[in-house]
């Protein structure tokens, strides 16, 4: 077992996140000895520390524990699954299906969940893949505004935004997910490396689990922390963002979770190779 003094925790500046992670973040609550520094980066970024064994505890896509598994346990508390709240890819004008092939689609990370779904639909509707461009999740929209790229997969609060940008929605893959395996679609969730030791995970189970409950005792409180993090986020978006993203499968892993989970790291391993690989 490693013994550390000081674990690193990573989360993303998304609403879900900083709402779960604020009374943690604010030393609110007590800690059991453990001694916690912080990182808030985009979930691409986080995937990739990830990755790279640079951080004990973090938020990260599904897609990315993908290759996580064997070093990281998936947390039962922090989760982003659910339904009706997975990326949808969005365009300036239609397209069908049989006209998806060959496009440029930009995606905001090789690692995220949107990237793998977006290869499994187009293996599933024999789509081929185009070029692939990589850009954050929040110059996506503006870039298939500007004709930059043909298509983009967004994520996160662009389920709310985009036809602020004149776009229209192609597909929901999340809602594909849903009616084709009858399962939550599982974004992302907090993994731990298993080295940190039993005792070490079960106490920062805890803390997750209690500082969610925090922050739905004391929304208000947390709403400063929150904007601080999403500046081009009116609230109206920001309190929609987290009643869609923090849900009950946040706040206790079920056994149909574990089951979605299970399901995409099955579907990875089936899909054609290329942009889903490290």
């Amino acid at each position: 077992m490693m013994a550390k003094e000081v674990l690193t925790f990573g989360f993303s500046p998304c609403p879900n996140d900083t709402y779960m992670f604020y009374a943690l973040t604010k030393g609110i609550l007590e800690q059991g000895g453990l001694r916690l520094r912080f990182t808030i980066e985009d979930v691409e970024t986080l995937n990739h520390l990830a990755l790279e064994r640079g951080l004990d505890i973090s938020k990260v896509s599904c897609h990315a524990y993908c290759y996580l598994k064997d070093d990281y346990r998936f947390l039962s508390y922090g989760a982003a699954f659910g339904k009706g709240c997975g990326p949808i890819v969005v365009s300036r004008q239609a397209f069908g299906h049989k006209t998806l092939s060959g496009l440029k689609v930009s995606i905001p990370g090789r690692y995220t969940t949107a990237n793998l779904l977006w290869h499994l639909y187009a293996d599933k509707h024999g789509i081929d893949i185009g070029d692939i461009v990589v850009m954050p999740f929040d110059r996506i929209m503006p870039a298939v505004r500007d004709g930059l790229v043909d298509i983009g997969v967004v994520i996160h609060e662009g389920r709310f935004t985009y036809r602020d940008y004149g776009l229209q929605e192609l597909v929901d893959l999340g809602q594909w997910w849903e009616d084709d395996t009858g399962l939550p679609i599982p974004l992302g969730g907090i993994v731990a490396r298993k080295d940190i030791g039993e005792a070490a995970i079960s106490t920062i189970e805890r803390l997750i689990r209690e500082s969610i409950v925090y922050a739905d005792k004391h929304v208000n409180e947390a709403m400063p922390f929150i904007k601080a993090y999403a500046q081009e986020l009116s609230e109206d978006v920001i309190r929609d963002h987290i009643r869609l993203y923090v849900n009950d499968y946040s706040r206790g892993f079920t056994d149909q979770a574990q089951r979605a989970l299970q399901e995409l790291i099955k579907r990875k391993e089936g899909v054609k190779k290329g942009w889903i690989e490290p």
